[in-house]
């Protein structure tokens, strides 16, 4: 009788393909509409999208982005808002210049200089937003409008540069080969190898572990579908990199913060608490967590990752500008968007965030191939934008 119940229970957490694909369409629906836009620019743009030079540039090109939207994550998911984030990168980029530059200073010295200002720029950000109650978004503009003034005092108008060699590896190196084979990375191949295995290994941990705590679960044709789609895409992109020079050092970075957030969002108190703060900051207060502290955190951390960018993006270009970080704020805020954060705070993915970056950027780079002007680049990613949160406003009043 025991055993008969214990099934029936069984089968009502089996959910039905509808109803599964329904209420986590959100994750699904991103990570399908990525492959569909790289599927969509790989064959218009005649197979230039996935050619392993390109994929490298793509990297390149995003990774200072995905570095800032993991920050912009958790100030979205709080509940507010970033403006001064491309500010702080020109800043930081400028500041990194002039130590380095100017006054000789070594680069890790001057990095970790970089990013101790960072954090105190989103320190005094996130007093303004947690203690005094002024609104995230009058406080961001005002530190937007702040900081490229800094900049261009700092930097006297003009560029400054080129940066030690060892600083530009950060952005432009790569993975050595240990196995010393001309023309092809095998160790970056194992590497993507070695990623892949884990995360379906990690996959299969967190199942097992809903299984035993009778907690809804994926059908289980979907989960072996998406864990060998997963294993597919890890290892071909691994594999592409390795034909041309390897793991970009960047990529590394960039991997090893994702991991990092996406454990903090997911397994540790501090990132629920995040997540609570942002779905009802009375209820949270009323919990007991400690709200303002919490959101002065949030942008401490994103002051941090901002520099981090900065220092990433000066070292790709090999110099400090007045104009660098122009317009940034707008690609990490579309990023997190796009990828399912809510605009209501409460609600976003680490791997959302990322999914929404690689859209933004994978975008930019097929458009850029094919010629599309800027300013229509500028028309149909305002469009992508404004789509997906209609799209999330039209889902919460549903829900309601």
């Amino acid at each position: 009788m025991d055993t008969r119940i214990s099934d029936e229970i069984a089968v009502e957490k089996r959910p039905s393909y509808g109803s599964f694909l329904k209420s986590h369409f959100r994750d699904y629906g991103m990570l399908l509409s990525l492959l569909l836009i790289m599927a969509f620019f790989q064959v218009v743009t005649g197979g230039t999208l996935l050619r392993p030079l390109n994929l490298t540039n793509l990297i390149l090109q995003n990774s200072y982005i995905v570095i800032m939207a993991l920050g912009m994550l958790l100030v979205i998911v709080a509940g507010h808002i970033d403006l001064s984030v491309g500010s702080v990168v020109g800043f930081v980029g400028g500041l990194a210049a002039v130590l380095m530059v100017r006054y000789g200073i070594d680069f890790v010295t001057a990095g970790i200089i970089c990013l101790v200002v960072g954090g105190l720029i989103g320190a005094a950000q996130g007093y303004w937003v947690a203690y005094l109650k002024v609104p995230s978004f009058i406080v961001t503009l005002a530190g937007m409008l702040v900081f490229k003034g800094l900049t261009l005092s700092l930097l006297g108008g003009q560029s400054v540069g080129p940066f030690p060699v060892t600083f530009q590896k950060l952005s432009s190196g790569f993975i050595p080969d240990v196995f010393g084979i001309d023309a092809f990375s095998l160790t970056s191949l194992l590497l993507g190898v070695v990623t892949a295995a884990a995360l379906v290994y990690q996959s299969m941990r967190a199942r097992a572990n809903q299984q035993q705590h009778a907690v809804e679960t994926e059908p289980f044709s979907f989960f072996v579908l998406k864990n060998a789609l997963l294993c597919v895409l890890i290892v071909g992109f691994a594999y592409l990199l390795a034909s041309y020079r390897g793991l970009p050092n960047v990529l590394v970075i960039m991997l090893a913060l994702v991991a990092l957030y996406a454990f903090v969002t997911t397994r540790t108190t501090i990132g629920r608490r995040v997540y609570a703060l942002g779905g009802n900051a009375k209820a949270a207060k009323l919990s007991g967590i400690k709200t303002e502290r919490l959101t002065f955190l949030t942008f401490v951390n994103m002051g941090v990752l901002a520099a981090l960018a900065g220092l990433i993006f000066a070292a790709r270009l090999n110099t400090a500008t007045p104009k660098a970080g122009l317009g940034f704020e707008l690609d990490v805020i579309a990023a997190c968007f796009i990828g399912g954060a809510s605009a209501y705070g409460g609600v976003g993915k680490v791997t959302g965030a990322v999914i929404g970056a690689f859209v933004m950027g994978v975008m930019n780079n097929g458009m850029s191939i094919l010629g599309i002007g800027i300013d229509y680049q500028q028309v149909i990613k305002g469009l992508v934008l404004l789509a997906a949160v209609t799209a999330d406003v039209y889902n919460k009043k549903k829900s309601a």
